[in-house]
């Protein structure tokens, strides 16, 4: 174990798995590019395409929780609701705490066959992200610019045409619009007393909109239920917990502002539900524990075989050759490397990409 440990933590290693998920990105993208031919010939073809081509970039990101990190997941929820998983269109509630909470969603997502067709109301910054934003873009994801004025008419186009979509949708929603952090909390808690609604301790307040047009244009699809997963994790996020309840969107009030205000109900039913695990460690209902599946790690395998077989071969031709500029640029080459890859990833960082909502002062400097 202190072998493998050691192995995880060589800087080499992260990078070559950095260098993997980046090129068959790009090689994922090309051919996602390819396949909008089809779109005026075929477009439900052209989607279940699409659909398994980001599911073999997303499962890179997953098999590093599941298998890397070896993160377990536990649902406090009961047998017939797991019963329906990945058999129909689901509106996923969650709450919004740390960067890798979309991770984690997406490995709930895998566990039941739907990450591929797992959709999101993204921040519009993203649809210029290399990889992220280009493999959502060819996944039909609505982008926002959090501005409803400007916003409506796109969500309302981009989410009305998932409606024949030929796959089973998992619609991860993070109704908070933010991540959680205590400078936010208490800009948030002053726009609920300023607007009369109850005090929340461990959320930020909901924002409705999102969550009113994403059920109002998906109502008539069929089979959609709304799920309400409240996730919390370990310290060194070594097992994450979910509690999972599910209503039929039939249950839901067609009218915009009950709508919204079954929304903060929903939202004091989680503060509850935090509050419970706080002080007796655990969510109410029975336990399961989805198993992992060997796709995610099946599916790095084939692209590090198919991607560092010849750039091992080239490193050691470099080495081999004695050339000092061949070297000196192969050195180079890992220099950019690295340096893209970390960019990438602080594309997640709070501090880059929270929101400003409820923040004057970041307003008005806007």
């Amino acid at each position: 174990m202190a072998l493998l440990a050691y192995l995880k933590s060589l800087f080499i290693l992260q990078l070559l798995m950095g260098f993997v998920f980046v090129v068959s990105g790009l090689i994922i993208n090309f051919i996602q590019l390819c396949t909008c031919i089809l779109w005026p010939i075929n477009r439900q073809l052209y989607r279940r395409i699409n659909c398994r081509l980001s599911y073999s970039l997303w499962s890179q990101l997953v098999m590093l929780l599941e298998w890397w990190s070896g993160t377990e997941c536990t649902l406090y929820t009961d047998q017939a609701t797991v019963d329906k998983f990945g058999k129909e269109h689901v509106i996923i509630i969650l709450n919004h705490n740390f960067e890798i909470d979309f991770l984690c969603g997406w490995t709930m997502c895998e566990r039941y066959g739907v990450l591929g067709s797992s959709k999101v109301l993204a921040k519009h910054e993203l649809l210029k992200v290399p990889l992220i934003g280009w493999t959502w873009y060819f996944l039909e994801i609505v982008f926002c610019k959090r501005k409803w004025e400007e916003d409506r008419n796109t969500v309302f186009k981009g989410l009305d045409r998932l409606k024949d979509y030929p796959e089973y949708m998992w619609f991860l929603l993070y109704c908070e619009g933010t991540r959680f952090t205590e400078k936010k909390h208490q800009i948030s808690m002053q726009v609920a007393e300023s607007k009369g609604l109850p005090i929340l301790k461990y959320h930020l307040l909901p924002r409705t909109k999102g969550f009113t047009t994403t059920l109002q244009c998906l109502k008539g699809t069929g089979g959609i239920h709304a799920q309400v997963t409240q996730k919390l994790y370990s310290e060194h996020f070594f097992y994450f917990v979910c509690c999972l309840q599910r209503f039929s969107v039939e249950d839901i009030p067609d009218d915009e502002q009950e709508c919204a205000n079954w929304l903060h109900k929903l939202y004091q039913e989680k503060d509850a539900l935090q509050e419970m695990y706080n002080k007796e460690g655990k969510f109410p209902g029975p336990t399961i524990i989805p198993p992992r599946r060997l796709w995610t790690l099946l599916n790095f395998l084939f692209w590090a075989t198919l991607l560092l077989s010849p750039l091992i071969n080239f490193a050691c031709g470099v080495v081999v050759s004695g050339s000092p500029l061949l070297i000196i640029g192969f050195i180079l080459f890992l220099i950019i490397a690295s340096i893209a890859i970390r960019r990438l990833i602080g594309v997640t960082e709070v501090k880059k990409t929270g929101s400003s909502y409820g923040n004057q002062e970041a307003k008005k400097q806007n």
